[in-house]
């Protein structure tokens, strides 16, 4: 049961901002916390719990969320955003010939937004929505794996110590996936990472990777 009481509080702080900011700036109270909690944890268990049992498991909760430190503050707090909506996408098996048709693509829309993930069995173009049915049209229905739009790209541009600084890709989706964003599509190009999400998304993940930054700026500021 204590695993249940576990997951329940990981749940329950992972839909809190608040209590997330306060746990990775050390500046909240265990005890005050578990009591805030203690009545949802009871709701959804059904039956009273102690203290002590709550307090436990904010304890275990924080190690999820530590502060920035050493390279990584210095990268993301380098780090600036961009974002593009109305892009679109398509998932295609990978096939000789669905190949030689993504590269005749390829040079009509030098131009304009399009990105290519290849997998081992499929692959998935990124692009202008305005490009759906053109693109779409090239392959036969029965290879089409899925097709989506009303999405927005993100763009995090980092400095280039983002190469070789473990953990600063890692530090985005993190923020991204605690405000239950789900991610469509992701990919990077040097220094730049995409997350590719719905448009009804777009301005929580930003919003979570702005205050990301801001804090990775104040930390510097205070050294």
């Amino acid at each position: 049961m204590v695993n249940s009481i576990s997951k329940i509080v990981q749940t329950l702080i992972d839909n809190d901002v608040s209590l997330q900011d306060a746990l990775q700036k050390d500046y909240g109270n265990y005890s005050a916390m578990a009591r805030m909690l203690r009545p949802k944890v009871k709701e959804i268990l059904g039956r009273d719990i102690k203290l002590e049992s709550i307090i436990t498991s904010v304890k275990r909760a924080k190690a999820g969320y530590k502060p920035l430190a050493g390279n990584i503050t210095k990268v993301i707090a380098e780090s600036i955003i961009n974002i593009r909506t109305d892009v679109a996408k398509i998932s295609v098996d990978k096939t000789r010939r669905n190949l030689e048709k993504i590269r005749k693509t390829i040079a009509n829309f030098s131009e304009e937004f399009f990105h290519i993930i290849e997998g081992t069995s499929a692959i998935t173009l990124i692009f202008d929505q305005k490009l759906l049915d053109e693109i779409y049209s090239l392959f036969p229905e029965k290879e089409v794996l899925d097709k989506r739009q009303n999405l927005a790209a993100i763009f995090i541009c980092s400095p280039r110590e983002l190469i070789s600084t473990p953990g600063c890709v890692l530090a985005f989706y993190n923020v991204v996936s605690r405000r239950h964003i789900n991610i469509e599509e992701t990919m990077s190009c040097f220094t730049d990472t995409i997350i590719v999400l719905s448009m009804e998304d777009v301005n929580k993940a930003f919003a979570a990777l702005t205050d990301l930054i801001t804090e990775a700026r104040k930390q510097l500021t205070k050294k």
